[in-house]
Formats: structure tokens, C-alpha cells, sequence
């Protein structure tokens, strides 16, 4: 066969016959040769050759008919070619067209861009904050215009933050705390967390756009997995989307200095920002391999370089199909954010 099959099949004849009289067969006495050569004709062909050879010490050896339904002793060197459908020793059948699921896949996919905290302060006042309700509404509003039900995915700076106001409560359970307002107004310019011991250091101070934590190392030890139960603007979404698990620090807001890749700026509580979701058929599609590994790769780009305030999400995976051969399709995103 191969690709040139067309061409080969001239040969096939000439090659059983040669194989059935050669000098190593000769105590074969007895053989079933079929071929199914009718390349031509493209809805019954099979590409099937089967050839069985009888040694002569055998006896009584019987083939069933598919005709008569019962079985027929094989006495002599019986050879078919052609299309074999008359052949009553021959079942051949080949699978319809529409038994094999199509390979090719659809995907939608999906880039955004949500809605940010304008102020540390007002982002500290409820849990969950307005911009967290307001961010749930956005995304929500995105899924459900899609105008298809394919597998999707769903990428881009959602802006998602950590539950502030949980996790400023938690940082700061020994320490005081000091509201400054502006003058002549009840309005919160700056809060103040003061150690209560350690002659009073500053642990925490944030305003409208600074949140300066004493102890940055925490968003970045252990890849900030200390963090992630503050993580919770995802988890309204889990009927619809799923993501891979998190392994890699907060994406934003790193320095834009050149020599500080890895260092937080402090106008911002650190947090997931930049994601690649998916939805529930989608990520079913990227674990669906034959073999049981798993080769999802779910992590930020250049870690270690300045890349602006957000690190570049990547995933990327192999999809794997079963047909008539095995194929693959990698899949790769990369999120880059403004």
C-alpha cells in the first residue's frame, strides 16, 4: 500500500502468487488467499490482504461459509481477487463513513479585559469588594453573549484581586490601626497598621493607590500559595469555567524597573490578574489522552525578566485524538497585558 497504493496494488497479484509457490511453502499444501485490490471503488474498499497456508500434516481442516452457514472442508489452494463481495468464505464490511467522530476541533477563544480597583481604600470596605461584584457582572455578561456552544476559553487581565478586606484583617490581627482623613472631611485619606510591639514599626499602610506591606516576601514565597484562599472571584464562575491549578505568584504588580523583575511595587496588593479559564467541555478536551500523563503546562512567562507591571500567562497543552492513527494539536496561549 502507501501512498502510492494506486500504483502498488499492479504488484499484489504477482507477489501471493510467487510467496504461495516458492520452494519454503512447498509443504504448505492447502492455502485462502484474499484481496481486496477494488481501490477504485471507494465506499468498499478495504485495503485488506489476508492469506492462511495449510501445512500438509493437517488434516480435516474446514472453513465456514457464510452462505450455507455451516462449516466446508478445505481441500485444494483457493485464491480470490477483486472485490471479494461475492466470496461466501469472506465477511467483509467496511465501517460508514459517519462511524469515525470528526477530528477536526472548534474552539472559541475569548480575550478580555475587566475592570480594575480605582482605590485600595474602597476596595477595603466589604468583602466581596464594588469592583469584585462589578468585574462578576462583566464576566458573566461575556459568557453568556457567546454565540456558540463550543469549548471556549476565556484569557485576557481580568484584574481580578485578592478579598482585600480579609486579607488586610488577617495581616494585621497584632497590630494597631490609625485612620487619617482629610482635613475638614470624614473622608479616609490613608490607613496606618502599626506593630503593637517592635516599637510600633509600620506593618501596613495603604491609600487610594499605595499598599506598602512590611513582609512583600509572603506574596512570593512558595508562589504565593499562602494567598490563595483569598482568591475567590474565580469561584463564582465554577458552574460555567474551570481553570488549571495556580503554581506560580501573583502576576501583578511587578516592578517596571529593568534590575527588579521579581519585586511587587507597592501600589497594589499583589494578586492573580492575568488568567487563561476555560470552560468545563474545553478543559475535558485538553485532559482526554490516551496514555493517562498529564502535559499541561499552566505558569508566567519570564519570571526572572521585566516584563511591565503583569507577567505573561502561558498554557499550553497537547490535545490528543484517536483515528485511524494517533494526531495531536498543541495548543498554545499566551496572554500579554497592557
Amino acid at each position: 500500500g502507501g501512498k502510492d497504493y494506486m500504483l502498488n496494488m499492479g504488484h499484489a497479484e504477482n507477489f501471493f502468487w510467487t510467496l504461495e509457490s516458492s520452494e519454503e511453502m512447498k509443504d504448505f499444501d492447502r492455502s485462502c488467499i484474499y484481496v481486496d485490490n477494488q481501490f477504485k471503488v471507494e465506499d468498499s474498499f478495504t485495503a485488506l490482504g489476508s492469506m492462511y497456508f495449510i501445512h500438509k500434516t493437517l488434516k480435516n481442516i474446514q472453513q465456514y461459509d457464510f452462505h450455507v452457514k455451516n462449516f466446508k472442508a478445505v481441500l485444494e489452494k483457493n485464491r480470490y481477487m477483486g472485490s471479494l463481495d461475492r466470496v461466501t468464505t469472506v465477511e467483509k464490511e467496511k465501517f460508514p463513513k459517519n462511524f469515525w467522530p470528526d477530528v477536526s476541533i472548534g474552539l472559541d477563544l475569548v480575550n478580555v479585559h475587566l475592570f480594575h480597583d480605582a482605590s485600595n481604600l474602597i476596595a477595603c470596605n466589604s468583602s466581596p469588594s464594588i469592583y469584585s461584584a462589578n468585574r462578576n457582572n462583566a464576566l458573566r455578561y461575556v459568557i453568556n453573549s457567546r454565540q456558540t456552544v463550543l469549548p471556549f476559553f476565556v484569557f485576557g487581565d481580568f484584574n481580578f484581586r485578592l478579598d482585600t478586606l480579609s486579607l488586610v484583617q488577617d495581616l494585621s490581627t497584632a497590630a494597631d490601626v490609625q485612620m487619617v482623613k482629610k482635613d475638614s472631611s470624614n473622608e479616609v485619606q490613608r490607613i496606618i497598621y502599626e506593630e503593637k510591639d517592635n516599637d510600633h514599626q509600620v506593618l501596613l499602610r495603604i491609600e487610594e493607590k499605595l499598599f506598602a506591606y512590611l513582609h512583600q516576601a509572603v506574596f512570593r514565597e512558595d508562589n504565593g500559595r499562602a494567598l490563595l484562599k483569598y482568591d475567590k472571584e474565580v469561584a463564582a464562575f465554577h458552574d460555567v469555567i474551570r481553570e488549571e491549578d495556580i503554581k506560580f505568584p501573583p502576576s501583578y504588580p511587578y516592578s517596571e524597573e529593568h534590575a527588579k523583575p521579581t519585586q511587587y511595587m507597592n501600589t497594589r496588593c499583589p494578586a492573580w490578574c492575568d488568567r487563561i479559564l476555560m470552560s468545563h467541555t474545553a478543559q475535558d478536551l485538553i485532559h482526554r489522552r490516551d496514555d493517562g500523563e498529564k502535559s499541561v503546562v499552566y505558569n508566567t512567562m519570564g519570571p526572572n525578566v521585566c516584563m511591565g507591571d503583569h507577567k505573561v500567562t502561558d498554557y499550553i497543552s497537547s490535545l490528543y485524538y484517536t483515528h485511524y492513527t494517533k494526531c495531536f494539536i498543541t495548543l498554545t496561549l499566551h496572554f500579554f497585558s497592557d
